[in-house]
């Protein structure tokens, strides 16, 4: 899955003007920073200014020819060549091209707030707040605004106190030292947004905060909370979690300490750097993941792994599938995937051009409309798609008690999509289809089916040319014959063999691999009863077959091979034959059950004596 950082090589910072004001970390009261100008802290790390968002040359076929809505101030790397901006201002209020010359920032005459005006509207783009924290303090014309080595743009009155923090206003990010949390005493609560796509730092999707409830993830727009972590699971899980992938990530060892803090006065998640010339930070993503970011100076890029340009240290939720809609209205969602989403089948997306940019809030769109005439029956189709999760806010019909009657009432309305029925219960869907998952993966269980409705000529077996009726009819008979003398000779094949104990190789040997009946197994493992274990596409029980043979079967999940290549693989797999490895017995195909019967390890697997050993010494 590509995280939205893959795709900040491509942001460049484009500056109309060559800077012309001295480089240094603070703004005075009665100074002003315009377009081309720029604050630096001391220690190089950041700096401060007016900024377009724009790709790079040469990339038109590509994303297309897209533009950033306009100008911004923002805070961003100052010595990484991958610009990546850490805090924006006015990232609702972009400023226009015509505009730029006569735009300035500076602080207020009061000395309280700093500002961005438009003397050519004269108007104020964008302006700080005086947090209740501090609202008491005595404002000064003598105050300053600074860039402080962390990243954080402060306001200073010459007491040293701040007026306001950029640290408390985060955009979609937070550095280190910079806290996630509420202040119990004035009600502040840092909130992170995402952006909108690569080149609009607008407001996005999702959102994350951590208030009296704990860290809550959600989507706005409708406001939907798909995570939620309490504090307690903060205390005793969450932080021996991250310092344990910490610990493990080379990028991270030894430099990068998460801290959660909970007292009478505020609430807050924390982590430092030792590394004063590391860079890292935490964001919540365009997929509505929040994650957390390691520059490696080595690759000149952000943690590369597999040779990715990217790393993803740590993701909360892992399963990029779990945010709300995040592939959009009629968008399917594949966590096993590194491309996660994708339309579902005879739809579009409904703009390519936001999808290339990593916003996929618009979602995907219909081939062709439904047939929905008014005085006679519809001629839409239902396609089946299998082992999903199902979409939100179904209408549930329980009168309805047989799955043809499920399909004829969505059919006779206009503006169903979809229907599911399981347990006597027939479920429609009026409204777009939303955070519909495949389910691939072997620790899902989900049996559930969606009919999705579709016009007839999108069907898969109406999309074939037509054929003139005589050949038709021919092709039919020569069709019809061949599966015919088809089945004729499976029956046979059955009655002779019993379908049970069937080798698949010619000699009767040793290497002979046996077909059970899936129900033979069932029984054997007492209905999977007892698991040994998991990994490697399936999970393995204990099993004992009529002849007392104890066995392990493994039961395949998420594949998708036909019969015969599956029975290849186990035809390849009962020749080999080593003594440290485990024999196959023989495997089950029946439908989509497929299972795998190997002899049984009594001692357990080697890994449990390499790893796990209490003292066992292999000879």
């Amino acid at each position: 899955m590509p995280p939205l950082y893959r795709y900040l090589g491509l942001l460049v910072i484009s500056l109309h003007t060559p800077s012309c004001y001295a480089a240094n970390d603070t703004l005075a009261a009665g100074q002003v920073l315009a377009v081309g100008e720029k604050l630096i802290s001391r220690n190089g790390k950041f700096a401060l200014g007016f900024f377009k968002p724009t790709l790079p040359e040469g990339t038109a076929s590509k994303y297309g020819n897209v533009t950033s809505p306009g100008w911004y101030l923002a805070i961003w790397f100052n010595n990484i060549p991958v610009c990546t901006t850490v805090w924006v201002a006015n990232r609702e209020m972009p400023i226009t091209e015509p505009e730029l010359k006569l735009v300035q920032m500076k602080i207020s005459e009061d000395g309280s707030s700093l500002v961005i005006i438009n003397h050519a509207a004269k108007s104020i783009v964008w302006s700080t707040q005086i947090t209740n924290g501090t609202a008491h303090a005595k404002t000064s014309v003598n105050t300053s605004a600074i860039l402080l080595d962390s990243g954080n743009l402060v306001i200073e009155s010459l007491s040293d106190v701040y007026l306001w923090q950029s640290f408390d206003y985060p955009t979609d990010l937070v550095l280190p030292g910079a806290k996630i949390g509420w202040n119990k005493v004035t009600g502040l609560c840092r909130t992170c947004t995402s952006k909108k796509n690569l080149i609009d730092p607008g407001l996005g999707s999702y959102s994350v905060q951590l208030n009296s409830r704990g860290i809550i993830l959600w989507h706005r727009d409708p406001y939907i909370e798909y995570w939620t972590w309490s504090s307690i699971q903060m205390t005793y899980t969450l932080i021996p979690l991250l310092n344990s992938l910490l610990t493990m990530n080379s990028e991270a060892r030894g430099f990068l300490t998460p801290t959660y803090v909970n007292n009478d006065e505020e609430e807050y998640l924390m982590y430092h750097s030792s590394d004063e010339s590391s860079s890292s930070f935490v964001s919540i993503d365009m997929s509505g993941q929040v994650k957390l970011n390691i520059w490696s100076q080595a690759n000149q890029s952000w943690a590369e792994v597999h040779a990715e340009p990217w790393a993803q240290v740590y993701a909360q939720p892992p399963d990029p599938c779990t945010p709300f809609a995040t592939c959009g209205p009629f968008g399917i969602c594949n966590g096993n995937s590194e491309q996660f989403c994708d339309c579902m089948e005879r739809f579009s997306q409904k703009s390519p051009q936001d999808w290339k940019l990593k916003d996929r809030s618009a979602g995907c769109i219909r081939n062709t409309p439904l047939d929905c005439p008014s005085n006679k029956s519809s001629t839409d189709m239902f396609q089946t798609i299998a082992r999903v999760t199902l979409p939100t806010n179904p209408e549930k019909l329980e009168d309805v008690t047989a799955q043809s009657k499920c399909a004829e009432v969505c059919l006779s309305n206009c503006s169903c999509n979809a229907y599911a029925y399981k347990d006597s219960v027939c479920s429609v869907w009026h409204s777009e289809l939303l955070i519909v998952k495949l389910r691939d993966n072997i620790e899902s269980l989900s049996e559930d089916t969606l009919y999705l409705r579709l016009a007839a000529k999108d069907m898969p077996a109406s999309t074939k040319n037509k054929r003139k009726p005589i050949i038709a009819v021919t092709i039919a008979s020569i069709v019809g014959f061949g599966l015919l003398m088809l089945v004729m000779f499976f029956l046979i094949w059955r009655i002779k063999f019993n379908c049970c104990g069937v080798p698949l190789h010619h000699n009767q040997g040793n290497s002979g691999i046996i077909a059970f009946k899936y129900t033979d197994l069932s029984h054997a493992t007492k209905n999977f009863l007892e698991k040994l274990g998991s990994g490697g596409f399936g999970s393995v029980f204990k099993g004992v077959l009529s002849d007392s043979t104890t066995i392990a079967v493994k039961r395949l999940d998420g594949l998708h091979q036909g019969e015969k290549q599956f029975r290849a693989e186990v035809s390849s797999l009962g020749l080999i034959h080593h003594i440290n490895l485990v024999k196959l017995i023989g495997f089950c195909y029946e439908g989509d059950k497929r299972l795998l019967v190997y002899e049984r390890m009594i001692n357990g697997s080697l890994d449990a004596h390499l790893f796990h050993s209490n003292g066992t010494i292999l000879d």
